[in-house]
């Protein structure tokens, strides 16, 4: 483990934590309202969020350690999302937080485990943008994704 994933861990964790306190003080209505960035409902947005933690840490974990996706472009990722969002349309809060909480400690000591080594390994994520390291990856694709959909939730509820 090094120093630098030890604080992108603890960063990570500290969005996680703000995330969940946002969640819980959701109404019902405030839940069903629908976000103007995603055009999803507060709910399915919050439920795409946590369920992404730990597809998003394991592909940490295969560029870590040396080894890359197979074609994966944006545009599937927008598909699989648009899929999600129907599929997870009656999502509950309780279900959401749960899911959040247990893909978050997945992530967490995922992200602690990594040597400064292996944040430094790039790997493609998508076949359609450029690599990215593993530490780019925990940047973008768990501590600033919270960031924008808890952003986009605030927004929306009028926190």
């Amino acid at each position: 483990m090094g120093t630098r994933s030890e604080a992108l861990a603890k960063q990570f964790e500290a969005k996680v934590q703000e995330a969940v306190a946002a969640l819980e003080q959701l109404s019902d209505a405030a839940w069903k309202q629908m976000t103007e960035a995603e055009h999803w409902t507060v709910g399915v947005t919050a439920h795409h969020l946590a369920s992404a933690l730990e597809p998003v840490a394991n592909l940490v974990t295969a560029i870590a350690s040396g080894q890359s996706r197979g074609h994966f472009t944006r545009a599937m990722l927008d598909e699989m999302n648009a899929r999600h969002a129907q599929e997870h349309a009656t999502c509950t809060k309780a279900e959401t937080i749960a899911l959040l909480k247990r893909g978050a400690a997945v992530a967490a000591a995922v992200v602690r485990a990594l040597t400064d080594d292996q944040l430094a390994k790039s790997g493609t994520v998508f076949t359609d943008a450029p690599p990215m390291t593993a530490e780019q990856l925990i940047t973008n694709g768990l501590i600033a994704h919270i960031d924008a959909h808890v952003g986009s939730i605030r927004k929306t509820v009028g926190h």
